[in-house]
């Protein structure tokens, strides 16, 4: 099942994708939200099959991001070993973690601004994942995934000079920026996505940055879910950032983003997101 949030920034309304079609949910919900993402889906998709849900025409309208604001934005650095040896660094041996502002989250085509000055805004394509059920020291992997609601795509993107050279140890000042979190344009439910295996790619004006598997991750998405609920709890809504492959500006390979390029992300079978910089 696909669902999304088409709309006006901070006006969108729930749907679930069905083919070509927009199917609107607000009679089942006010938001693809955490209590919305905590209940059962079977309901949706029993609306869905009796043809009980009004048809919206999307007319060009905009597509918001597939969850409403979450509570928590946790990303995971350093999860390719590929992009870790390009970064300068080792593949870590634990959870890199670092956190986004809630508030960084936006449509997957939505404009993004360049900071004032930067001459280092980078792009991450990576696997998002959406967290369904309150998890604190989950036991197992299994357990892990249970508590997952679906996943989406998103674009990691990050100001460097600001996340290395004047982080003070802190990523996530290279990282909060507005409009800095691109995430959809669906979030496709848990039973329909095998995470180990997608295909992620990248583009800047038609050229190809990145392309790799999550089966190349150091930790997958069961491993990410199990640790980081050691330590901190996570709610229904919550976006997890799985980590981004080789293939980004900081490698040196590329140029940084400038005013009036297009940076396109996607992953097989998730979407795809297409953002204009200015």
């Amino acid at each position: 099942m696909k669902l999304a949030r088409i709309g006006e920034a901070g006006r969108e309304i729930p749907v679930v994708v069905a083919g070509d079609h927009y199917l609107d949910l607000s009679a089942l919900t006010d938001d693809i939200d955490g209590a919305f993402l905590s209940t059962s889906f079977d309901r949706v998709a029993a609306a869905v099959r009796e043809g009980t849900l009004p048809r919206i025409e999307r007319d060009g309208q905009r597509i918001g991001a597939p969850i409403a604001r979450p509570s928590a934005v946790i990303c995971v650095g350093m999860n390719y070993a590929a992009h870790a040896a390009e970064s300068g660094a080792e593949p870590p041996e634990d959870l890199v973690v670092f956190f986004k502002t809630p508030n960084t989250v936006s449509g997957p085509d939505d404009d993004v601004a360049i900071p004032p000055g930067s001459v280092k805004t980078d792009w991450e394509v990576e696997l998002g994942v959406v967290i369904g059920r309150r998890a604190s020291y989950l036991g197992s992997a299994e357990e892990a995934l249970a508590h997952v609601a679906g996943y989406t795509v998103v674009n990691d993107l990050s100001e460097r000079e600001w996340q290395i050279e004047r982080s003070g140890g802190q990523w996530s000042k290279g990282k909060s920026f507005p409009g800095f979190s691109p995430v959809g344009p669906w979030l496709v439910t848990a039973d329909e996505v095998d995470p180990d295996a997608l295909r992620l790619r990248s583009r800047v004006n038609g050229e190809p940055r990145q392309d790799s598997s999550t089966a190349d991750m150091i930790f997958g998405v069961a491993e990410i879910v199990l640790r980081l609920s050691r330590f901190l709890v996570l709610e229904p809504g919550d976006l997890i950032m799985t980590g981004t492959p080789e293939g980004v500006a900081l490698s040196g390979r590329f140029p940084y983003l400038a005013a009036g390029d297009v940076v396109e992300v996607e992953i097989d079978g998730l979407g795809r997101q297409r953002q204009v910089t200015r």
